[in-house]
């Protein structure tokens, strides 16, 4: 159990929710512990006090590091607890000194940007008047001889928690004598002053006095006093939404009155991306909630284009959820779907996300769609449909599971099998359009497997696609694929279509991975991979095992003749028989000999058995990549460092070298003309 699990004023955060907490806009603060860490125990009471205390002014937050190992690795927290600030905008700032409440709350505030205007003659007018033609309200505390003002601390924490919503400033009346008596103010007293507000009128309409003098109880009255959204009428909404982007409230009746005071800042937390925040009564006009299939209370996105493009909210009921909804939902390509605008055998391929709300994991998936659609805009449609809602259009789909995520070109239908991230999605779209896996059939597999050329290699997987290890296999198959693209030939075959031809090819249990090599002598020999690991990077390192070596291995002989004197252009791996990294980098170099054959070549140093020549070449870590390039002279033996571990980044960096080194040459022939 989380040590902070029920307190109101302190918001766990797991791994799904953090960065869109974070990057709503607000300020937090957030404590990093573990469970079973003393000192976070120890913490907690002061900690507890110390959000009381901050409550509206900052965020304050905890995670869980023993729920979210992940999570804190990725943010690089190695000791509990490890407090930080975030703010959008600015790198997070650790916290280190002392574990009081006071030093907690010094830190905090350093990062609180709003400010307390002092009002004085010089500029009280002009400041009310400013204020108030942006629709900003003035939170003014006049200190008198009499009676008791607010603290600088108070107005400093009000003007955190207002911020955006109301201006707060203060008054000496010591020094103001002659203003604060034509304010009629004659003892100390702190009042809100709406928009419009007469400041100056004995009655003072409209103008809120306050008896408190305590942060959070101003900041309630003063909420509760700001006005509502807009309500949107049936008659106006295709207008309101067809020019711009709403989030809209649909509420059936009367609103609940939980969090709506704090919903008031949802309009200055959307205002950079153009968000207007409005409500809509579904009983007054339930033709139009039916028609968008809204039956309950829910909060929706709408993108500016009418009322067809829109996304429903499934999160959290919290201002920074819906902050991070709103400013997703805005920028990507997600739409909620229905009856009125399922892709119907349409020209454009869709990507649709059959899912139900209350299930965790499709929660978890709507983020990552949305990232995807923003790669694949104008390639792809993305929509969701809520089972819950349109059961009838599930079943004839024939969803079982949730989420089951299917992508529609036309005819074909291709169901998602892999993780429920952006990449992966993006991968899967990707192995669509160019399939790196040829799928076999037993006619096929002869004629390109059996029957290749002396040259070619051929991996072939023999699945079963209930089984579950091969569901696992066929997106890094895919992916590995990919990578072996134009060096080996890769292809699947389904062993429940094609029972018979699996089994005469004594194919036994599933997954079974065969590499048919470069042709020798007989047509059949295969080898078949027997390692623990199927991701792609494994199996793509045993299948170049079996691709011809391209690169020389060089002895301090040819390497003195052949690449310091000769007239060719080197890249040399210089490595070590005992070196796990050089082990994984040995077929990325292989690729790489191959990407450049022609133009450069390609060759491997020993050096355990040529420490020698290693030394002299300056190596200090293995694998070390240098270049040596031909350009008319001997070549310097310490050469030049590549700094890359990747067969295409190394290719680029030669290419881009040999280019500076052709103009070179052509500048100087020009010269010498």
């Amino acid at each position: 159990i989380g040590i902070y699990d029920d307190d109101p004023e302190i918001i766990t955060l797991d791994r799904g929710e953090f960065d869109a907490a974070v990057n709503s806009g607000e300020l937090w603060f957030v404590n990093f512990y573990s469970p079973r860490c003393s000192h976070c125990h120890e913490l907690a009471p002061t900690w507890r006090e110390f959000a009381k205390e901050m409550d509206g002014v900052i965020r304050i937050g905890a995670v869980n590091c023993g729920d979210n190992r992940m999570l804190c690795r990725i943010k690089g927290i190695n000791s509990y607890p490890s407090l930080y600030v975030f703010k959008t905008g600015m790198q997070p700032v650790k916290y280190y000194g002392d574990r009081s409440k006071e030093s907690l709350k010094n830190f905090a505030m350093q990062y609180v940007t709003s400010t307390v205007t002092e009002l004085w003659a010089g500029n009280f007018v002009n400041a009310i008047e400013t204020s108030f033609a942006s629709g900003l309200g003035w939170l003014i505390t006049f200190c008198a001889e009499r009676g008791d003002c607010l603290s600088y601390q108070t107005r400093l924490k009000l003007a955190g928690m207002l911020e955006g919503l109301v201006n707060v400033g203060w008054m000496d009346c010591g020094t103001q004598g002659e203003l604060c008596d034509n304010l009629d103010i004659s003892s100390s007293t702190t009042a809100y002053f709406p928009p419009g507000a007469t400041i100056n009128n004995k009655e003072k309409g409209g103008v809120l006095f306050l008896k408190s003098l305590d942060a959070r109880e101003i900041y309630q009255e003063v909420m509760q006093h700001l006005p509502d959204f807009e309500v949107i009428s049936a008659a106006s909404l295709e207008d309101h939404l067809a020019h711009h982007r709403w989030l809209l409230f649909f509420q059936f009746g009367e609103s609940d009155k939980s969090n709506v005071q704090e919903f008031k800042k949802l309009k200055f937390l959307l205002k950079d991306e153009h968000i207007q925040v409005g409500k809509f009564d579904c009983l007054s006009s339930p033709t139009i909630c039916n028609k968008l299939y809204v039956y309950q209370p829910c909060l929706a996105v709408f993108k500016g284009k009418g009322t067809g493009d829109y996304e429903i909210h499934h999160g959290k009921k919290i201002l920074y959820d819906i902050v991070a909804f709103a400013k997703e939902s805005v920028n990507s390509h997600v739409i909620t779907l229905g009856p009125q605008n399922f892709p119907d055998k349409e020209k454009e391929p869709w990507l649709v996300d059959f899912f139900a709300p209350w299930c965790p994991p499709c929660r978890a998936l709507l983020p990552e769609l949305r990232k995807a659609s923003k790669h694949l805009y104008g390639q792809l449609k993305f929509g969701t449909l809520d089972c819950t809602v349109h059961e009838g259009l599930c079943n004839m789909h024939n969803i079982r599971a949730y989420p089951t995520t299917v992508v529609f070109n036309q005819s074909d239908i291709h169901e998602y099998e892999g993780h429920h991230s952006a990449e992966q999605i993006l991968e899967f779209i990707e192995d669509l359009r160019n399939p790196s896996v040829v799928s076999l059939t037993p006619e096929t597999f002869v004629e390109l497997v059996q029957r290749r050329k002396r040259e070619e290699i051929w991996m072939v997987d023999f699945y079963a696609p209930w089984c579950g290890p091969c569901q696992a296999l066929m997106p890094e198959w895919k992916k590995m694929a990919r990578m072996l693209n134009g060096l080996i030939s890769v292809g699947s075959v389904d062993c429940q279509k094609y029972y018979s031809f699996c089994h005469q090819e004594s194919v036994r249990g599933y997954p079974e991975i065969r590499l048919f090599p470069q042709k020798s002598n007989t047509a059949h020999q295969y080898y078949s991979y027997n390692g623990w690991h199927r991701d792609s990077y494994s199996l793509r390192g045993w299948a170049l095992g079996y691709l011809p070596q391209v690169s020389v291995d060089l002895t301090p002989q040819s390497f003195t003749e052949k690449v310091l004197n000769g007239k060719d252009h080197w890249v040399i791996d210089f490595y070590a028989p005992w070196c796990g990294p050089c082990q994984n980098f040995a077929p990325e170099f292989e690729i790489l000999a191959r990407t450049v054959k022609g133009k450069v070549k390609a060759g491997k140093v020993d050096c355990q058995m040529y420490a020698q020549t290693c030394q002299t070449a300056d190596i200090r870590a293995y694998p070390t990549v240098k270049f040596y390039p031909y350009q008319g002279t001997k070549k310097n033996v310490l050469g030049e460092y590549i700094d890359s571990r990747d067969a295409k980044g190394i290719a680029d960096l030669l290419n881009e070298k040999l280019e500076a080194i052709q103009n070179k040459g052509k500048r100087k022939k020009s010269r010498n003309k």
